[in-house]
This record gives structure tokens, sequence and C-alpha cells, in this order.
């Protein structure tokens, strides 16, 4: 491997509530996955969002959620699979007019939170999730979570598929994120966020808590903008990409001019 993308969740913040250093951030990052206003954005977050990543030539993709404000998209909603479906596809639709509102161009899709985790086992999900994508614009590639039932039903409906690890969030034995509620789930050591990513990209597979190594091909690393040390990570981690000789670029190619 000689390049490697950056992504971040980012855009989450809503009205008068502040989520993140998104400035920050799209210094440090190659792609953002910006969120669509059901669990966290905005119209007024989203274009200026929008707007700062094409000044800091950041790609950008659509971060669609549960309308889930309160539990900030990380609660699992009862919603069937064609509501799942049209959430999506409503959310991309959003996200695709305020990009081309701020003079920037929609590249991708990446599901969040509880979406994304109930899509990463479900296959019916992620179909949904997946075939919500090509509908809407099948130019669109799909940022998935590694070696899961997303990475499968994007590579099935036909779009431009690429598989991310997370930087910040350990494993569990399934090569899933583990839950939110399980000790040590979340990452904020800089340099033990840093150390991980780059085993795993050594290895090619995704390290889980007891050690094991399950095999994944990775073209992007992920770290979530909302936790108080993101930046401190991001910017840690970006360094010690580029000193292990990895050059950061867009996992998509995305044309930035």
């Amino acid at each position: 491997m000689t390049n490697v993308d950056l992504n971040c969740d980012c855009g989450e913040s809503f009205g008068a509530y502040v989520m993140g250093d998104d400035a920050a951030m799209l210094e440090v990052v190659t792609s953002a996955n910006v969120a669509c206003g059901f669990h966290g954005g905005d119209p007024e977050v989203m274009a200026a969002t929008f707007r700062l990543a094409k000044d800091k030539r950041v790609a950008v993709g659509a971060h669609p959620g549960f309308p889930d404000l309160w539990g900030f998209g990380r609660r699992r909603l009862p919603f069937s699979v064609a509501e799942i479906e049209r959430l999506v596809a409503y959310q991309i639709g959003a996200a695709a007019a305020l990009a081309a509102y701020a003079g920037h161009r929609l590249t991708h899709v990446k599901p969040h939170g509880a979406l994304s985790n109930i899509a990463a086992e479900d296959a019916d999900v992620a179909r949904a999730v997946a075939r919500a994508t090509r509908v809407v614009d099948p130019r669109l590639a799909f940022l998935a979570v590694a070696a899961t039932k997303l990475e499968q039903a994007a590579r099935e409906e036909g779009l431009a598929t690429f598989r991310e690890i997370y930087a910040d969030r350990a494993y569990d034995e399934r090569g899933l994120l583990l839950a939110r509620s399980e000790p040590g789930a979340v990452l904020h050591d800089p340099n033990a966020v840093a150390a991980r990513s780059l085993a795993m990209l050594k290895e090619r597979a995704v390290i889980s808590v007891s050690g094991k190594r399950i095999p994944v091909e990775i073209d992007s690393i992920c770290v979530h903008g909302d936790t108080p040390d993101a930046v401190a990570i991001a910017e840690n981690l970006r360094r010690r990409l580029i000193e292990a000789g990895l050059a950061l670029k867009p996992f998509a190619g995305a044309r930035l001019d």
C-alpha cells in the first residue's frame, strides 16, 4: 500500500448546538462524511461544511443516519427495510443539493451510527442502503465498514465500493465495532490509536480487543469528529501515516477542482 484516505464524520452540529471542531478536522483529513440533518446537521451547517471542505480540497460524502437528534443516531430504531431505503435516499438528495449549493460535488455515501451497525450485520438493511445510493446516483462511491454485509451489498448493487477501518473504535471477535456500552469501545490515546492503525494497515487486518486478526482490505481510516480529543488523534495519525511513507489521498480519487 502506497496511499490511504483519512476520513472523518463531520457537519454534525445542529442549530445552536456545536458538535466537534469541523474547521480543525478539515485541515487534517482527505475525505469528510457530512451529516444530512437527521442525526445531526441542518441546511446551514451542511452548506457551511461543504463550502469549507471545498476550500480545503477535501472530498465530501453523505452521512445518512436514523432521524434521532436526541440519540445522535446511535439508537436502534424500529424502521422497516423499505422505510430505511427511503430515509437514506432522502438524505443523499439533501446532501447532494447542499453540496451543489456550496459549489462542491458529492462523491460518496457512508451510513452513520446505529444504521451502519445494523447494516453491517443485516443483509436486507445493507441492501436497502446500497440500493438507495444506486437509485439516487449510481456514480456515487460507497464507503463501507470492511468485510461486512455493507461491503457485500454495495458490490452487488454495482457501486464503486471502498473499505474503511476505524482508528478510534475497538472491534469484537467478528470484526464488528464493539458496542459503545462496553469498556474500551472508544479509544482516546493518540499514540495508541496511531500504532494500532499502522498495525492494521501493515497486516491488512482488523485487530480485535483480544488480538485476533480478521483479514480485510483497507482503503480508508476513519476518525470520529465528535469526541473531545478527535483533532489531536487525527493530527497525530496523519503525521504517523506520512512518516510511514504513505501518501494521503481521497479514497474515491475525487476531482476537487
